[in-house]
């Protein structure tokens, strides 16, 4: 029997053991930004949005085609008069038809309409092209998201192991202090000092574990993940990421970054609507043609009744009002062409700002290296100092402090030069290439 209870007790514990370890769900970078790529409301709207464009300019595309109209009527008469003047006396013996029948069909094809068709085709090709532009942007944001968010969660990830082992030292501390302190040893106030890091150091375990949850949360709502999954970034995985090849100037940016190409294809759009306004100016002619067949019960038939030939439509009034028209529309190209000053100007500064915080992430590195070994090195020459006599509680916990800092520090650092390479990637336009997200 009480086997059975220890296999039963064995048996739960292994499954909660389960469970717990689902929770903790490792997730690479790549894995992440693909996911979001494909879950993201975003991206969803986005490609919804280059739908729309896309029907769109298949809509403006059929006006180049015919149009064909077919029409009909059955009627029913009562006690129709029907009077030819042109027959004389014989009209009345006409009899009273009680139905009439309408069939008729007109075909109409543009031939001429001051450019204005054509127009219309190259403005929505282009607002079509540049909606598909900002999609693009639109990814390589919530990429960019999703790469900001998965470096916190290391960042959160790691000052959190760094601060769960420092606070085993403090602790173990506390408890040499103790049987110090209880053989007369070291006086009473050094126990409270070391007593007082163990706080300071589980107040600063709680703030990086409520930052690590609530990075948690951001990340897996945008992923769409259930909200009490785990995620785990693996610091072999994060740290295998390549960070070569980073843009140096701002030349790539002016010819990859997609928002700016979608201003210059919107600009070309504004051009051709110039063209769609001026076209007021010009007549318009189609060709027509049609069929018509009818039916007046005892009374007249005709069948085969064709017409073809040309209409023409000219708006001698609007020869003078559309020039209003005009003005609006080069007006707006004007505003295009002044919004695409703006950004370029300011994706320079981007660039220019990104290379520095890039270079910065790694030479702060370097210091932080170089530091942590003199924290180290610190730490040990005063807790020889102290083991001899030599120092006091004080110099021993600004020391451990300070190694404490440095280790985060470091550990923060070598995520900051990953998360500022792709920052820059993504002011450059680049980002995409990085990951491969067009085969998305």
């Amino acid at each position: 029997m009480k086997i059975s209870q220890l296999m039963l007790f064995g048996v739960f514990f292994i499954g909660i053991s389960s469970m717990e370890a689902q929770e903790k769900t490792s997730l690479t970078l790549d894995e992440a930004v693909k996911m979001a790529w494909e879950k993201s409301n975003e991206v969803t709207l986005a490609n919804t949005k280059v739908n729309t464009k896309k029907h769109e300019l298949t809509a403006v595309k059929n006006n180049q085609y015919p149009d064909l109209k077919i029409s009909g009527q059955y009627q029913r008469l009562t006690k129709a008069s029907i009077d030819m003047h042109n027959e004389g006396e014989s009209a009345a013996t006409l009899a009273s038809p009680d139905r009439a029948m309408l069939g008729m069909a007109n075909l109409s094809l543009p031939i001429f309409a001051g450019f204005k068709i054509q127009s219309s085709i190259d403005a929505y090709d282009n607002l079509y092209e540049a909606e598909t532009a900002n999609a693009a942007k639109t990814k390589e944001d919530v990429a960019l998201k999703v790469i900001t968010y998965y470096t916190a969660l290391y960042k959160a990830q790691k000052t959190l192991d760094v601060l769960n082992e420092n606070q085993k030292s403090a602790k173990q501390r506390v408890t040499d202090f103790t049987e110090l302190e209880k053989n007369g040893i070291i006086p009473r106030n050094d126990l409270l000092k070391a007593q007082l890091l163990v706080s300071k150091t589980q107040l600063s375990i709680d703030e990086a574990t409520n930052n690590l949850n609530n990075i948690n949360f951001y990340l897996t709502t945008l992923l769409k993940l259930a909200p009490e999954t785990k995620l785990q970034v693996n610091e072999d995985d994060f740290f295998n990421l390549k960070t070569n090849n980073a843009p140096t100037t701002d030349a790539l940016a002016l010819e990859s970054r997609k928002d700016l190409e979608a201003i210059r294809l919107q600009s070309k759009a504004s051009e051709a609507n110039v063209k769609i306004a001026k076209a007021g100016y010009y007549p318009t002619l189609s060709l027509l043609g049609g069929y018509t067949a009818l039916d007046l019960k005892d009374i007249i038939t005709v069948k085969y009744a064709m017409n073809f030939g040309l209409g023409l439509s000219y708006d001698l009034s609007g020869i003078l009002k559309n020039s209003a028209h005009v003005k609006e529309a080069e007006s707006r190209a004007l505003e295009v062409k002044n919004t695409e000053a703006i950004m370029t100007d300011r994706i320079k500064v981007e660039v220019q700002k990104s290379l520095e915080d890039y270079d910065l992430a790694i030479n702060q590195s370097v210091v932080y290296e170089e530091a942590l070994q003199q924290a180290a090195e610190n730490y040990r020459l005063v807790k020889d100092k102290f083991d001899n006599g030599l120092a006091d509680t004080n110099d021993l916990v600004e020391a451990d402090v300070e190694q404490l800092s440095a280790k985060i520090n470091t550990a923060v650092a070598k995520a900051t030069i990953i998360q500022k390479y792709y920052e820059l990637l993504s002011v450059s336009g680049q980002l995409s290439q990085s990951f491969n997200l067009s085969k998305i």
